[in-house]
């Protein structure tokens, strides 16, 4: 039986993958936090992955308070960046694959066209500089490596737009939303299933070092934030407006991308993975939500 090694269990793609687990009784699976496993630890890693040798390290944890990151740029970089050459050692020493999730700040380019893993990387702000720095030293390590970048993550688990919306959309009778932030909203559970049949595929190639490699992610389709809240105030049948409003005049600490449209062609072709469009996912997500509320 294969093994498996999730980071950052409490986020949104770990309480989804932990959410999926069952449907893959051909997996065992270890869910680690930050007590059980702190990534920025190079002991308490070499040590955690030595005891238990997973085939595979999904690295779900990360430092992702992006306007934080600006005053704390010493504790994005260990998260971000240096953990990820202590998980890259005990993946090269236990011939681990290590998977791991980043995003589409890495990018910061604006394009006429969906960006490709091949384009070039700008990223601003220290959020988005330390996760191309944990890009690069995965794609720089001696080991098997899939990295993940995807774009406006939400789920039924945890804080995200989505449930901020929901609630302030119950509360006021009017949102000044940013609309010049074009990209496409990606559900975790989503991310998570893409995470688990890349794993399989993985497992059932005989070409498997073809498979390694940095690829993009995320729902189908374009939208913006504005249109984003739209969109979860239509399908809540929430009566709230929402006004345009833009980046600048929004004024958050760090630089955010204006264009984050993902090309997920690579993925599609290595792995044979399905794009769901977001309105579809978030539809989903909803109906989860109200059918049990998170606790």
């Amino acid at each position: 039986m294969k093994k498996i090694l999730i980071t950052g269990i409490n986020g949104q793609v770990g309480s989804e993958l932990k959410a999926l687990a069952p449907s893959y009784p051909e997996f065992e699976f270890k869910y680690t936090d930050i007590d059980s496993l702190d990534i920025g630890d190079r002991e308490n890693v070499l040590k955690v992955v030595g005891d238990y040798i997973p085939d595979f390290i999904i690295n779900t944890a990360a430092y992702t308070a992006v306007d934080k990151a600006e005053e704390e740029q010493q504790k994005s970089e260990l998260i971000n960046a240096t953990a990820l050459r202590y998980l890259a050692e005990a993946c090269k020493k236990h011939n681990t694959w290590l998977m791991h999730i980043s995003s589409d700040y890495v990018y910061h380019i604006e394009k006429d066209r969906p960006l490709l893993e091949s384009d070039e990387t700008k990223p601003q702000g220290i959020y988005a500089k330390t996760k191309l720095a944990g890009d690069k030293i995965c794609q720089e390590a001696d080991i098997n490596f899939c990295i993940l970048r995807t774009s406006w993550v939400y789920s039924y688990y945890g804080n995200n737009f989505v449930k901020t919306m929901i609630r302030l959309g119950n509360q006021r009778d009017e949102l000044s939303i940013v609309a010049d932030q074009i990209g496409a909203p990606t559900y975790a559970r989503d991310i998570a299933d893409t995470l688990m049949k890349m794993i399989v595929k993985i497992c059932g190639s005989a070409e498997k070092e073809g498979l390694k490699g940095t690829y993009n992610f995320a729902n189908g389709g374009v939208t913006n934030w504005a249109d984003f809240a739209r969109k979860i105030f239509e399908i809540k049948e929430i009566d709230c407006k929402v006004s345009n409003t833009t980046t600048e005049a929004y004024g958050a600490p760090a630089p955010r991308p204006k264009w984050s449209v993902l090309d997920k062609t690579l993925i599609q072709k290595n792995f044979d993975i399905k794009i769901v469009d977001w309105e579809t996912s978030l539809k989903a997500c909803i109906e989860r939500l109200d059918a049990v509320p998170e606790s």
